[in-house]
C-alpha cells in the first residue's frame, strides 16, 4: 500500500485536499525525562504535532509518509549561544575595519542554512551589530530564506572599553565614544536607555557582559566591568520589557553579581568558583558552559599570529579551564542548558559540544534535554518546543544510531524537518 502513498498525495493536493504526516520512528527520544521508546508515529497536521502513539500506524491514502524506522527520532536541538554573523579566522579582528553590515548578513544567512541542516531548528543568537540577526530572524520567519528559529539580543549591553564595546582597541580615528543606542552604557540610567533601545531594535531578549572577555581585544578577560547596581538596573528594565537577560561571564566576581542582580543566565562561566556555584543553584541560574568555544580558543590560541597578542594570551589561560567548571557545575547540581559560541568556533558543528559534555561527566540522556527541554524552558518556549509532543511545533531531526550510546551520532544529522516543513531527508 505505500508504494501509492506518493500518487495519493500528490492527487490529493492538487485537488486542494489537506492531508497530515505521518512519520515512523524506529526509536524515538522525546526530549522530556520519558524513557526512549521504540516503533513509534508521529502524527503532524500543518505546523503542529497533533498525536505521538505507539506502535507503527497504518498511514492514510491521502496522508505524507515519512518512514524513519531506521533511525532515532528527537526534537529539533535548540543552541542558547550562538553568533551568526561571526566566524572566527586570522582575519577577524582585520574585518572589523573591512567589511560592511551586509557583507556580515549574507554571512549569516549562509550560517544559518548550515546550523538548520546540522539538526539545529531554534537558537539564541546572543550579540551582533545593525540588528542583523533580527532582520534575519524576521526574514527565516516570513520564509524568505531558510534557517533556524532565532532569538536575538541585537547588540550586546557592555561599558566603556569593555567586552562588547565595538571601537574597543581600535585606531583613535576609527573609535568613538559610544553609548546607549550602541549597547554601552555607564550608569544605572545608561542601563535602562540601552534596554529600551534594544526593545525598539526588536530584540526578543538582553545579553550583557559582566566581566571582559577572551576574544576582545583587551588586557583582562575576567574582570568585573559592570556594578551589581548597573546590572541590577537592566534586569528591572528588562522585566519591564518582558525580556530575560543572558550574562556573558568569566571571572567569579563578575558571575555572583550578575546572579545577586537577578539574570536568568550565566554564559560560559569559566572561573566560577564554589560560592558562584552555590548561588546559582540557590537562585535556579542556568548556567550555558560553550565547552566548544574553550576547545576552540585553546588550539587556535597555539597558531603563530591567529590571534592578538592579547587574545592569545588569555585564549591559553581561560580557554582550557571551562571543561574542569562545566564538571564541577553539573556535579553541584546547577541547571544547565545547551550552548556553544558557535562563531566562535566553526558553524554547523554544534553539535560536537554533546561529546565534550558528556566527556565533562554529564550522562547522554542529560545531554540531549539540555539542547531540548531545560533549553525551551529557559527561553520560556516549553509549550511551543523542546519536545516531540502533542501541541508543539513539528520540529523534529532523525539520525543513524543510538546517541544515548554515542553521543556523536549527533554530529550527522540525516533527516531535519522544522515547523512541519522537512529541509532534509535520507
Amino acid at each position: 500500500m505505500r508504494k501509492y502513498l506518493l500518487f495519493y498525495t500528490c492527487l490529493f493536493l492538487s485537488l486542494g485536499i489537506t492531508s497530515k504526516t505521518v512519520i515512523h520512528a524506529g526509536f524515538l527520544i522525546n526530549g522530556t525525562n520519558n524513557s526512549p521508546m521504540a516503533e513509534m508515529s508521529v502524527y503532524i497536521e500543518g505546523n503542529i504535532i497533533s498525536d505521538v502513539i505507539a506502535g507503527y500506524a497504518e498511514p492514510d491514502v491521502d496522508d505524507q509518509y515519512i518512514d524513519l524506522t531506521g533511525y532515532t527520532v528527537l526534537p529539533g536541538l535548540i543552541d542558547m549561544h550562538v553568533h551568526l554573523t561571526s566566524q572566527s579566522s586570522a582575519n577577524s579582528y582585520l574585518e572589523k575595519t573591512t567589511l560592511n553590515p551586509a557583507d556580515y548578513a549574507i554571512r549569516a544567512v549562509n550560517n544559518a542554512k548550515k546550523t538548520l541542516l546540522a539538526g539545529f531548528t531554534t537558537v539564541r543568537n546572543l550579540g551582533d551589530s545593525d540588528s542583523v540577526t533580527i532582520s534575519l530572524r524576521n526574514a527565516i520567519s516570513d520564509g524568505t530564506v531558510i534557517g533556524p528559529r532565532i532569538y536575538s539580543s541585537g547588540k550586546t549591553i557592555s561599558s566603556t572599553g569593555g567586552h562588547g564595546d565595538g571601537t574597543n582597541s581600535l585606531n583613535k580615528n576609527l573609535g568613538s565614544d559610544p553609548g546607549p543606542m550602541q549597547g554601552v552604557i555607564n550608569s544605572e540610567e545608561d542601563a535602562y536607555k540601552a534596554v529600551r533601545h534594544r526593545y525598539k531594535e526588536g530584540a526578543d531578549l538582553i545579553k550583557i557582559t559582566a566581566t571582559g572577555g577572551v576574544l576582545s581585544n583587551a588586557k583582562n578577560g575576567q574582570n568585573p566591568q559592570m556594578t551589581e547596581d548597573e546590572i541590577k538596573s537592566i534586569v528591572a528594565a528588562a522585566k519591564d520589557y518582558g525580556f530575560k537577560v543572558a550574562a556573558h561571564a568569566h571571572g567569579a566576581e563578575g558571575i555572583i553579581r550578575a546572579v545577586n542582580a537577578g539574570v536568568q543566565s550565566i554564559e560560559h562561566g569559566t572561573l566560577m568558583d564554589a560560592n558562584g556555584i552555590a548561588l546559582m543553584r540557590k537562585e535556579g541560574t542556568y548556567y550555558v558552559p560553550t565547552l566548544l568555544a574553550g576547545a576552540w580558543v585553546a588550539e587556535k590560541s597555539l597558531i603563530e599570529d591567529y590571534y592578538p597578542p592579547f587574545v592569545q594570551k588569555k585564549a591559553q589561560e581561560i580557554g582550557p579551564q571551562l571543561q574542569s567548571t562545566f564538571s564541577k557545575a553539573y556535579q553541584a547540581g546547577v541547571k544547565i542548558a545547551f550552548g556553544t559560541d558557535t562563531g566562535v568556533s566553526s558553524h554547523g558543528e554544534n553539535a560536537k559540544e554533546f561529546s565534550l559534555m558528556v566527556k565533562g561527566g554529564m550522562p547522554e540522556k542529560e545531554a540531549i534535554l539540555s539542547a531540548t527541554m531545560h533549553a525551551s524552558i529557559l527561553l520560556d518556549q516549553e509549550d511551543k518546543i523542546g519536545s516531540i509532543s502533542k501541541g508543539k511545533y513539528a520540529d523534529i531531526i532523525a539520525v543513524s544510531g543510538n546517541p544515548l550510546e554515542d553521543i556523536s551520532v549527533l554530529e550527522s544529522v540525516d533527516f531535519v524537518m522544522k515547523d512541519g516543513s522537512v529541509v532534509t531527508k535520507p
